[in-house]
């Protein structure tokens, strides 16, 4: 509906649309220019949505339209108390949907938002790990052992587990479903996981990889012999250890993951890994920074003076060897070490802000 007032022809909602020159009684209608959004808002609302358009101006950021993380970022860097930050909810959420735009600030917006953002960086993980995965080495000693073991630790990453729920899992706790082709997991306590279609979509078989670990811990169980693992490892076709894993109890309670030494050893006694050594060998093999794991020269024999057989495999090395590889190991570590802790640590500030947009909004003080 459309009303007049002293030659200005107003709509429904009060906006001018057009003004009539009543000296000449000639009508023209002059479309005006979109007034900024806080004229449309009651006064004590204004400076509310000032602050925030001023602070999205600050970062660079549009006002409207505004993602949920966006004003869950504002309401962060702007603490105050419950009333005072649902009221600035509202405000952006009323000129959003005056606009025609997502309120921001509404519940089913933030849990969207918090699912697509977990979503979307558990398949790139997912598709990292999977590209890792397939390239890692088959045969070769001890590399081939080092593979089967971060193979598996870079499938269970993809479960969104913690590094130190990783680390302290037992063997009883990891099922294998063969037909979902999926690993589901129960960790000491409490939480639940499954690796995602995503490890399948890149070529990594999860059931593959656990069923390949499992093949070591039941070789090592019957015959506990690096130099016979080595053996067939090193001189078979990626399935020398084929029905081993049928050894271990599914009940076993030892750790799943265990460390191994440049030799190839395994702790005598079941040992875990640190949630520091998950966390290193995830980040090193993401990074594309992982070690090649190549066999180490063999000592003389003390009867002969001489190398052994297995001695003469390895190729000659220079002096300064040692030296630059210490030196890359040093600098890497120096330059790359908290790369992934700092994603990590990004991410989870980017989720907890969102999850404290959503609890400020459906909890009531």
């Amino acid at each position: 509906m459309t009303t007049q007032l002293g030659g200005i022809a107003f709509d429904a909602r009060g906006d001018v649309i057009a003004e009539t020159n009543t000296a000449d009684k000639v009508t023209s209608t002059v479309h005006l220019a979109p007034q900024p959004a806080e004229l449309h808002l009651p006064a004590r609302d204004r400076h509310t949505w000032m602050l925030f358009t001023d602070w999205c101006a600050a970062h660079d950021r549009p006002a409207l339209p505004t993602p949920p993380e966006l004003l869950a970022r504002f309401l962060s860097a702007h603490p105050a108390g419950v009333a005072t930050q649902r009221r600035r909810i509202s405000v952006v959420n009323s000129v959003h949907h005056r606009h025609g735009f997502p309120p921001p600030g509404l519940s089913d917006n933030i849990r969207t938002a918090l699912d697509a953002t977990r979503m979307a960086r558990l398949d790139e993980l997912a598709a990292r790990a999977g590209e890792v995965i397939i390239r890692l080495p088959g045969t070769g000693w001890p590399a081939a052992l080092f593979a089967r073991r971060d193979a598996l630790i870079l499938t269970l990453v993809t479960t969104e587990l913690t590094y130190t729920q990783i680390a302290g899992l037992r063997i009883c706790d990891v099922t294998a479903d063969p037909v979902a082709d999926a690993l589901h997991i129960d960790t000491i306590d409490g939480a639940r996981a499954a690796t995602p279609p995503g490890l399948l979509a890149a070529g990594a078989s999860p059931t593959q990889v656990h069923r390949r670990w499992m093949e070591v811990l039941g070789f090592t169980d019957r015959y506990f012999s690096t130099h016979m693992l080595a053996g067939l490892i090193g001189t078979g076709d990626g399935d020398e250890l084929a029905g081993h894993d049928g050894r271990i109890d599914p009940a076993d309670q030892r750790p799943l993951l265990t460390p191994i030494d440049r030799w190839g050893h395994t702790p005598l006694t079941a040992t875990p890994l640190t949630a520091r050594a998950v966390a290193d060998i995830t980040a090193a093999h993401l990074t594309g920074h992982a070690p090649r794991h190549i066999r180490p020269p063999q000592r003389k024999n003390s009867e002969n003076n001489s190398l052994t057989t297995e001695a003469m495999d390895i190729e000659p090395l220079g002096d300064d060897y040692y030296e630059h590889g210490i030196a890359a190991r040093k600098h890497a570590h120096h330059t790359l070490g908290d790369v992934t802790s700092a994603l990590d640590d990004i991410e989870d500030r980017a989720d907890q802000l969102l999850a404290e947009l959503l609890e400020l909004i459906e909890n009531p003080a």
